[in-house]
C-alpha cells in the first residue's frame, strides 16, 4: 500500500490543521493507521492511531484532547484533526500503516510495527 501525507503547513499558535493520508491500496480498511512525528536529531515518535474499522484511537498523552484521529474507509484517507497548536508541536508528521491481524492495542504505538509510511509533512507552529 502507498500512503501520501498532506496538509501540513504554517500556523500560528492557537491555530488548527488537519492532515491527511492517503492510501492508493483497495484494502485500506485492513490496515491499522499510525501517526508519527520528528524533529532534528530527535525519533519519531507516537502521536495517535486508529484501528482498521475506525473503531478505537490511542493517542500520546501529550496530545489527548488535542488532537482527534478519523478515518473514511471508502474514500481510503485517515484524518489527523491538530487542534490548539503550540510551537513544540512543529515537526515533520508521517502516517504509516500495517495490516498484522494482532491485537492492534499490542502495537499500534511501536514505529517498528508499521511497514508502510508516507513521506512526511511538515507542520510548523509559529507566530
Amino acid at each position: 500500500v502507498q500512503l501520501q501525507a498532506s496538509g501540513g503547513g504554517l500556523v500560528q499558535p492557537g491555530g488548527s490543521l488537519r492532515l491527511s493520508c492517503a492510501s492508493s491500496g483497495r484494502t485500506f480498511s485492513t490496515y491499522g493507521v499510525g501517526w508519527f512525528h520528528q524533529t532534528a536529531g530527535k525519533e519519531r515518535e507516537f502521536v495517535g492511531s486508529i484501528s482498521r474499522p475506525g473503531d478505537i484511537t490511542h493517542y500520546a498523552d501529550s496530545v489527548k484532547g488535542q488532537f482527534t484521529i478519523s478515518r473514511d474507509n471508502a474514500k481510503n484517507t485517515v484524518s489527523l484533526q491538530m487542534n490548539r497548536l503550540k510551537p513544540e508541536d512543529t515537526a515533520n508528521y508521517y502516517c504509516a500503516a500495517d495490516g498484522k491481524t494482532k491485537s492492534f492495542s499490542e502495537w499500534y504505538r511501536f514505529k517498528s510495527e508499521y511497514n508502510y509510511w508516507g513521506q512526511g509533512t511538515q507542520v510548523t507552529v509559529s507566530s
